[in-house]
């Protein structure tokens, strides 16, 4: 609503948001929600406690947040392995692969510490689910490559990772990322375009409206 105030304005359109998405559901024009049917979490032997629980955020890479979802494609399932950071909301690293193999985090782990200066991670915590993952030994000693920290929620609460869990949604439902792709060329072309268009420009209500790119860069 933000980004198309102006425009509805010079149209003498005076809308809510409310009555908005009333008008486009009314006309089928909204995104159908998909309910996730695939699971992609299957649990580790080590654990570790929740470090961002209560934690007040200040600054970026002070806690990554990292989960992964499935994208469907005529030759099966591809998986999306997410890192965003919890303050700026920007997608620091992603990775499109074949399996649930740690491989895939692991890539999008390295594109988010290439992101920026490892010197600049010291004290990061990067929370997940207890993924195997995500715990398995090199994985974590990434982490401790560049001195930070893993944090896990409970096993099996989803609430313990609301801000992951969101950002599935949002690439999902408002860039159609649940769409059926050809292969897993095509998914991973759509999910850079739509990484892309998340980053750079979509206003969030949690960052008075910027986008995060914006409070990223800042």
């Amino acid at each position: 609503m933000h980004e198309i105030r102006p425009m509805m304005n010079k149209l003498g359109i005076n809308r809510g948001r409310d009555t908005f998405f009333d008008l486009l559901r009314s006309r089928d024009l909204l995104v159908p929600l998909k309910r996730n049917k695939q699971r992609t979490t299957r649990s580790g032997l080590w654990h570790c406690s929740n470090l961002v629980a209560g934690l007040e955020l200040k600054h970026i890479n002070q806690v990554w947040v990292a989960d992964i979802t499935y994208l469907t494609t005529e030759q099966g399932f591809v998986y999306l392995a997410l890192l965003t950071d919890a303050f700026s909301r920007y997608i620091v690293g992603y990775d499109v692969s074949s399996s649930l193999a740690v491989e895939g985090c692991l890539r999008a782990l390295n594109g988010a510490i290439r992101s920026t200066s490892p010197s600049k991670l010291a004290g990061l915590i990067h929370h997940s689910d207890h993924g195997v993952q995500y715990t398995a030994w090199h994985y974590c000693d990434r982490l401790r490559d560049v001195n930070s920290h893993s944090s896990m929620g409970e096993i099996g609460n989803c609430y313990d990772n609301p801000l992951a869990e969101r950002m599935n949604g949002i690439l999902k439902n408002e860039y159609a990322l649940d769409s059926l792709f050809i292969n897993k060329q095509h998914a991973q072309q759509a999910t850079r375009e739509a990484i892309y268009l998340y980053n750079y420009e979509r206003p969030h209500n949690s960052l008075n409206l910027s986008k995060p790119a914006q409070v990223h860069f800042s």
